[in-house]
């Protein structure tokens, strides 16, 4: 929709019923104009489009990480010395989640032609971000991802060994969804599940224990297999849920 002037105040997909409110001053008048199209089984909201400070889609996989690496990264002396030593830089280990953040993301942002929305680098309080958060035909989704290249690895319903040590990363992922569940509902004004992903990068082997059912754990290249998925959410709930999910506000807000 456009005012005389040919500025643009409003989108609206009739088709969804999903509908975009780009001037918050004309609400009223933009709700008065569809007033025919806008039934109850549409259930249309209209959002205040976002400033490009709080908008999330353009957070790219691995942001986070990427500001980690550049702070920790040494000057050329410092690292030629620790190479020639054969001593492991703290940088690396976060380099290794960077590329394996990268790789999922390149996987989820296939499933666009699906339907589906996906985010990166989500921040929330305290310093710390949810890597991806994927929402679509099949629901919404919170990816915690770890790159462990060529380990074994084994998967309990709380917590994860690998070469010997365990590792929190189930607990966790609990813990992000539910956040990001809260975050969402809020915002959204409905109930919004989020269900928690657990992706493995580059290991050699992937054993879960069957018992495990609330949270999905899977290796990089299962992901395409979320296109199959279809009984989450309608087309007009996930564009709701996505606008809401790419507002920083949304994130910031939740504790």
């Amino acid at each position: 929709m456009n005012q005389s002037d040919g500025k643009k105040v409003a989108w609206f997909d009739r088709r969804t019923g999903y509908l975009e409110l780009l001037v918050e001053e004309q609400r009223d008048a933009v709700l008065d104009v569809l007033a025919p199209y806008l039934t109850a089984s549409s259930s249309p909201v209209a959002h205040k489009a976002l400033h490009s400070e709080d908008d999330l889609a353009g957070n790219r996989p691995g942001d986070a990480l990427q500001m980690k690496v550049d702070e920790l990264t040494p000057g050329f002396w410092q690292w030629a010395l620790a190479r020639l030593s054969g001593r492991r830089l703290e940088a690396d280990s976060w380099r290794a989640g960077l590329a394996g953040e990268r790789r999922v993301g390149a996987e989820l942002e296939r499933l666009a032609r699906r339907g589906w929305r996906v985010l990166h680098s989500i921040p929330l309080p305290g310093e710390v971000d949810i890597d991806h958060v994927l929402i679509g035909p099949g629901g919404a989704f919170c990816f915690n991802t770890k790159r462990h290249r060529g380990a074994r690895v084994w998967v309990g319903d709380d917590s994860v060994r690998i070469g010997g040590q365990s590792y929190p990363y189930v607990r966790k992922s609990r813990a992000e969804a539910r956040r990001a569940s809260a975050a969402l509902t809020s915002a959204c004004g409905f109930p919004v599940e989020v269900q928690p992903v657990l992706a493995f990068v580059a290991v050699a082997e992937l054993q879960v224990v069957p018992s495990l059912r609330d949270v999905r754990v899977l290796q990089e290249h299962d992901i395409s297999a979320f296109k199959h998925l279809k009984s989450g959410l309608r087309p007009d709930k996930v564009e709701l849920v996505y606008t809401a999910a790419r507002d920083r506000r949304t994130w910031v807000r939740s504790y």
